[in-house]
Order: C-alpha cells, then sequence, then structure tokens
C-alpha cells in the first residue's frame, strides 16, 4: 500500500526510497515485530480463555511433558499471520500476483492448521482433521498455487527444474512440474509441523530458511544481480522478499512468547502456514532443490518419521526411540535447550551451505 506513495516521489523526493525492495523489506520486518509486540499478550490472554485446558498433551510423548507443557495455550500462529497480513499489505506492491499467490497459499494452509487446532482443543485429543482429508485438501490448493506460478513465467523454463551448484542444468517437466511443485508445498507444510514439537524449534530456523529465501527472491528477480551470479531470471519474484521480511519480524515477535517455557505454542496453525509459505516461494523463485538444503532440518524431521512408521509396519521394530526425531534425543537424556539450541545450530549451517549455491556454479 505505502508503495503506491512512491509514484509522488517527483514532488516529495523522499518517497522514492519506498520503490526500494530492501526498504520495504526492513520496513515489513519492523511493522510485524511491533504488531506482534502490542498484540501478543492480548492474543494470548484470549485464546487461554476460550481454549480452557489449552493444547492436549500426547499420552505416548514424553512423560515430562505432560508436566511442563499442560494447559499452555495453541494457535500462536495466529498473531504471526495477523502479522504478517497487515506488513504484507502495508509493504509490499499489492499488483504483484506473486505476492498474492505466496499469500494466498499461507493463510489457507493456515486455515488447515487452524481447524485441525480447534478440533484438537474443543475434543481435548490429539487427533484433529483426518491425515487423508488434510493431504488431499493441501495438495488441491498447492496445485493451483503452481499452476499460477507457472502461468506467470515464460515457457519452457517454467515448468522446468533447476539445480544448484551448476549453471546451465535445467530438467523440463512439462505440466508435471505442477505435481512436483504441489509436493514441495505440502511437504515444507508438513515437514515443518512435525518439527514444531519443543519450544522455540521451529520458528527459529523457519526464520533462518525465510531469510535465505528472501535473498534467493531478491536476487533472482532482479535483472543485474542474476546476470552477474548467472542465476535464472524471474522476473517479479523480488517482491517476495518483502514477505519475507514481514515473517521474520513476526517470528521474532513470536519467539518472545514461544521462548522457553512457552507462553503459546503456535500450533497448526502456524507451522503449516510457514511451511506452504516457504514451498511456495521455492517453486515461485525456482530454488525447489535449494529448500531441501537450507530446510534440511524439516526434510530430518519428516524424514526420522517416515522411517518410524516404515520400519514398524515392515519389522515391527523402532529405528527411532521415538519420532519425529528431535523426541528420540530427549529419550537420549538431551534436556530441550540441548535440543533446540543445537538444532538451531543445524539451521544456521545449512543455511551456509544454501546460500553459497549462489556463487559456487
Amino acid at each position: 500500500m505505502l508503495y503506491w506513495l512512491s509514484a509522488f516521489s517527483d514532488t516529495i523526493g523522499p518517497l522514492n526510497v519506498l520503490r526500494y525492495i530492501t526498504f520495504r523489506t526492513g520496513g515489513a520486518m519492523f511493522t510485524a515485530l511491533v504488531f506482534v509486540f502490542l498484540f501478543g499478550h492480548s492474543i494470548i490472554d484470549q485464546l487461554r480463555l476460550k481454549q480452557g485446558k489449552g493444547q492436549p498433551i500426547r499420552s505416548d510423548g514424553p512423560q515430562s511433558h505432560l508436566i511442563t507443557k499442560k494447559g499452555t495455550p495453541t494457535m500462536g500462529g495466529l498473531m504471526m499471520l495477523f502479522g504478517l497480513v497487515v506488513s504484507t499489505v502495508l509493504w509490499a506492491n499489492l499488483t504483484n500476483r506473486y505476492v498474492w499467490i505466496v499469500l494466498g497459499v499461507t493463510l489457507l494452509f493456515g486455515a488447515i492448521g487452524f481447524y485441525d487446532d480447534y478440533l484438537k482443543v474443543t475434543k481435548q485429543t490429539h487427533a484433529g482433521v483426518s491425515a487423508k482429508l488434510r493431504m488431499i485438501i493441501e495438495a488441491l490448493i498447492a496445485a493451483a498455487a503452481c499452476y499460477f506460478i507457472v502461468s506467470l513465467g515464460r515457457q519452457p523454463f517454467a515448468t522446468s527444474l533447476t539445480f544448484p551448484f551448476f549453471k546451465e542444468l535445467v530438467l523440463p517437466l512439462g505440466w508435471f512440474f505442477i505435481v512436483f511443485g504441489a509436493f514441495i508445498i505440502v511437504g515444507a507444510g508438513n515437514a515443518v509441523n512435525l518439527t514444531d514439537g519443543l519450544d522455540g524449534l521451529a520458528i527459529v530456523p523457519v526464520m533462518i530458511a525465510t531469510g535465505c529465501f528472501g535473498v534467493f527472491a531478491w536476487v533472482v528477480g532482479n535483472a543485474f544481480l542474476a546476470d552477474y551470479l548467472q542465476l535464472h531470471l524471474v522476473t517479479g519474484t523480488g517482491e517476495l522478499a518483502v514477505i519475507c521480511g514481514a515473517v521474520i519480524g513476526a517470528g521474532l515477535g513470536f519467539l518472545w512468547f514461544n521462548a522457553p517455557p512457552a507462553s503459546i505454542f503456535m500450533g497448526d496453525t502456524g507451522s503449516l502456514a510457514l511451511g506452504g509459505m516457504l514451498g511456495a516461494i521455492a517453486v515461485a523463485t525456482k530454488h525447489e532443490i535449494v529448500l531441501g538444503i537450507v530446510g534440511g532440518l524439516f526434510v530430518l524431521e519428516a524424514v526420522s518419521v517416515i522411517v518410524q512408521v516404515v520400519s514398524f509396519k515392515l519389522t515391527g521394530k523402532r529405528v527411532f526411540r521415538m519420532a519425529p526425531i528431535h523426541h528420540h534425543f530427549e529419550q537420549l537424556g538431551w534436556t530441550e535447550p540441548q535440543i533446540v539450541i543445537r538444532f538451531w545450530i543445524i539451521s544456521v549451517v545449512l543455511a551456509l551451505v544454501g546460500l553459497s549455491t549462489l556463487k559456487l556454479r
């Protein structure tokens, strides 16, 4: 919205700064942070009042959680989504279609997560929306988003898969790219959802990955930088950096309340929304494979669950003491802060590897 004021920069010179994506990204970050700080306490109070007993704790999970986390409200993702929407509407160029596609995926995935959280809280059970139904709805949303993303790009590049560390290696997928892209978005959403099991565990890696993809979006959307770094230009994606800035700001505000011991949990409302957002940006910027590197922690968490389920069904034995893998380390005796901080460190290392793909080609 503020971007439109740049049209008056010929008359009021300082308004020209609103043309710069970097400035508006910083503004979105600050706005979202302040929004969550200002309204965070009231949102938590309202959720605690409405939810009563808070998020139900799994009886088959770590026994310590039944004591330390009982009664904590969930749906904390709402405060981030509010901050994200306000900041994006205020600072982004609202004529950019990529902004609306990514924002749409984020909010629709958030709505699915909200309904899932609502069922869990009202029925006081860890079983929410059936996994099959949820996956079908997510896949339809993701496929629609990928269709619109492809329609904005140039053919055949828009339906091709690019590879990190290679300048010219491109794999044409045709319209199968929509299926592949939908898989990336749904996979990212659910991988972040599985990671959200300890106080502060998911939100910091999400912010780290979002920061990386803010850089990717800005670079591949800039003709000069894309040419200099020998990246494939995707015109228009630079504006997605503003959304990334808003997520980082909202995430920092949320972390203030989610730091151990958490006053509120992110819930599926936040984890599905943020994961879906990351997947959508990765598809839009043609950095799908890089998401697997930068978001390697999320991949590890998802794979640990898949391995555990497959192993138990085939052999009756478990590979891990408990899945997702952060619970495995809890069973090994690691404290919650040890797991969270060490996983943060892993996320930083993976982010650096991901960012290196910008230059190492």
